[in-house]
């Protein structure tokens, strides 16, 4: 006999929880309700392989160059190893970074990219209750991150010219304070911390507070006043730099990313991130990516797309726009209101943008053939937006 409250086998469960909003899934296992609340993370868009329009896919803050030749050798070697398992904490990479920035070989951290490394150090820190320091807009899997920890983000507003607000972010730390991020040069504003802004951060934040400075686009930087956390680790033991080969090493399909900090929090960190992290194509990879003329070429591409990307952005303000001073591999249109109309104005005319609805746009530089584009597109929206307010004008 069957009971009723169990359908018959082959027949659907008409009790069974109905989709969530927007078709979402469900399910009868109790979630976290911190993590059921989490915002789903948005890539950026990819181009529909369907299209027939030749799409330019600005919206990832990725390399418009491929990765370098020896790079793409030890990648090939690499995979006929597959069957067995990378060094589990990248030995042979951790100690060709280490060498790089000549530091101890305990001090460096790799893993599955700098955002899973910024994980691992949120969970080695971080309880139920805790709070970390984030500016905002920032990166937008911090307050993931955080959440996912358990903790509590606190978003600190940028300037007005969208730069980070160093007094501001010392004033919010609390008892319950972790972690205090920054992001030099801050995605998606472009904006950097000075020498002396990030050493008055570094200084001004309790040594049993963590600063953990993302610097995944200081290759791209040629402002001098710059600020370079890793010439402050002498001093700082509470201090970590997040840096990553995704940029301007061309391996974003790779995921490979580190930390530097002092040994201890080092091998904390390590006690909760994933074994075997980083697979043994992309070990290979950051490796070969770490060769004396692999890192010549990187910097002379670094250099091109920073001077492509000034091109860009004295053009967008000859023609009317108000661009912060950017200094990655992007450009922050922030047009407010206007992000998703805007968005969609470059997807028209063929480019793939990232929109951050009620805030503004990010744009990455591309090839020069892209960013003619991108400034045509622009100027197109410029005088459209003219005219509207010609139009507007003449109504009152």
């Amino acid at each position: 006999m069957t009971s009723s409250a169990t359908p018959p086998t082959g027949q659907p469960d008409q009790t069974a929880p109905a989709p969530g909003p927007d078709n979402e899934p469900t399910t009868t296992v109790r979630i976290r309700p911190d993590v059921a609340a989490l915002p789903a993370y948005v890539p950026g868009a990819r181009p529909d392989a369907a299209s027939a329009v030749k799409i330019a896919k600005l919206s990832s803050n990725e390399l418009p160059f491929p990765p370098q030749d020896a790079v793409v050798e030890a990648i090939t070697r690499a995979v006929a190893g597959v069957n067995r398992y990378p060094e589990m904490t990248g030995e042979t990479l951790t100690q060709a970074l280490a060498h790089r920035w000549d530091v101890e070989v305990e001090q460096v951290v790799v893993g599955n990219g700098s955002v899973a490394l910024i994980q691992h150090l949120l969970d080695a820190v971080c309880q139920p209750g805790d709070e970390v320091v984030i500016p905002w807009r920032s990166f937008e899997a911090y307050p993931v991150c955080v959440a996912v920890a358990g903790a509590r983000a606190v978003r600190v507003p940028l300037t007005p010219d969208a730069r980070h607000d160093v007094p501001a972010m010392l004033a919010a730390i609390t008892p319950r304070t972790r972690v205090v991020m920054v992001c030099t040069p801050n995605n998606p504003t472009g904006t950097i911390l000075t020498a002396r802004e990030l050493a008055e951060l570094v200084a001004g934040v309790p040594r049993d507070v963590v600063v953990l400075v993302d610097e995944a686009y200081l290759d791209f930087v040629t402002a001098p006043e710059v600020g370079d956390a890793l010439t402050l680790l002498a001093g700082a033991p509470n201090l970590v730099v997040s840096r990553t080969f995704s940029k301007a090493h061309a391996l974003a399909g790779m995921r490979v990313g580190y930390l530097v900090c002092e040994p201890g929090l080092a091998a904390a960190i390590r006690s909760v991130a994933t074994p075997f992290g980083v697979n043994l194509p992309a070990q290979a990879a950051a490796v070969a990516a770490l060769g004396q003329a692999e890192l010549g070429r990187t910097t002379e591409r670094s250099a091109a797309v920073a001077a492509e990307r000034d091109r860009v952005v004295a053009s967008l303000r000859t023609q009317g726009w108000e661009v912060p001073e950017a200094h990655g591999n992007f450009f922050w249109l922030g047009v407010g209101e206007e992000t998703m109309a805007l968005a969609e104005h470059f997807r028209a005319a063929g480019i793939l943008v990232r929109p951050f609805a009620g805030e503004g746009v990010r744009v990455s530089i591309g090839t020069t053939s892209d960013n003619e584009r991108v400034l045509a597109a622009a100027a197109a929206w410029r005088g459209a937006h003219r005219v509207r307010l010609g139009q507007a004008a003449l109504s009152e």
